[in-house]
């Protein structure tokens, strides 16, 4: 049988890249033609994704719970995947930065439109009898979110606001890490003791969120974005995808999350604590914490009334559901 001239030029290719690699095609052509067709449920893994859902009580909507959060997270890896480009891009171009962060401005918004889910897709009652089971584990030992915080702006832009101006980059890690902001969300307000949801949390994670801090340290994307050539920088359309990314993870992640904490934690003239016994009402507002990825793109009056607007709007009863 004759073999077709684009054929024989692709297995000339083929026999040239295994020889320079000390291989031999045949054995890699005996592997593929052993070799069994691939199907979609295969290479996605499917069986195994679908068996992941594993419900501790017998209410129906725990289920979407779990789901939920799986699919949150594969958003997040989805982030820490095109934030790790940049911070290995070499070319320092503001088209490939653009590229990237509305990459990951989609996946935010995507998490963010698809909040309703939480908010509206589960009944109230269900939700606070299930999530009694779930103790001590609670939303706020996502590492991976934190892993992107990590990777966008250096630690001294993460600790908590209280402390802030008394922290520079000369500013040892592991101080940097001790007055980071979340971890006030995990601790007693009353006896200023960490929560077991956070002692765990630290334990499992301290390590490598100081190696990823670590290998950032002068290089998180916040410092790429300095490195590049100032006409670079100056470009509007990038400087309006690193705004929007600001508020995105900033502002309008973090008050879906209240809007959903009012939703199912709030009482008339009262709240539930959250599962894990973190302190939602003064963790999850933008305003309280003021993170800012990139200082330097905002204006003073914007960073000084950071997520006001729309936390003024959360707390307003007349906006709030019982």
């Amino acid at each position: 049988m004759d073999i077709k001239p684009e054929i024989a030029d692709r297995i000339n290719q083929l026999e040239d890249k295994y020889r320079n690699s000390g291989q031999d095609l045949g054995d890699y052509l005996d592997g593929l033609l052993h070799q069994r067709y691939l199907t979609y449920w295969d290479y996605i893994h499917l069986d195994t994704l679908l068996s992941l859902q594993i419900p501790r009580t017998h209410f129906p909507d725990e289920e979407v719970f779990i789901m939920y959060h799986q699919i949150t997270e594969l958003y997040f890896k989805l982030i820490i995947h095109e934030q790790k480009q940049l911070i290995d891009d070499k070319l320092q171009t503001a088209a490939f930065f653009i590229q990237k962060i509305d990459r990951i401005n989609r996946y935010f918004k995507a998490l963010i439109n698809s909040f309703e889910v939480m908010i509206h897709g589960m009944e109230r009652e269900q939700f606070l009898q299930f999530r009694m089971s779930l103790l001590p584990a609670s939303g706020f030992q996502s590492a991976q979110y934190r892993m992107i915080e990590l990777y966008a702006t250096p630690m001294e832009n993460l600790v908590h606001h209280t402390v802030r101006d008394e922290c520079s980059s000369e500013t040892p890690l592991d101080e940097l890490y001790e007055n980071i902001y979340w971890k006030k969300g995990a601790t007693d307000t009353t006896t200023g003791e960490k929560t077991l949801t956070l002692k765990q949390f630290e334990y499992r994670y301290t390590p490598r969120f100081m190696r990823i801090a670590k290998q950032v340290r002068n290089s998180t994307i916040y410092h790429k974005y300095l490195q590049l050539p100032d006409s670079e920088r100056k470009n509007p359309i990038l400087i309006q995808a690193m705004k929007a990314l600001d508020t995105n993870a900033n502002v309008n992640w973090p008050l879906m999350h209240l809007g959903s904490a009012y939703r199912y934690l709030k009482r008339e003239n009262s709240t539930i604590d959250a599962s894990g016994g973190t302190n939602w009402r003064d963790y999850l507002p933008p305003s309280f914490q003021k993170v800012i990825f990139f200082p330097e793109i905002w204006d003073e009056e914007k960073k000084n009334n950071w997520g006001k607007e729309w936390v003024e709007h959360m707390f307003n009863p007349e906006n709030t559901e019982n």
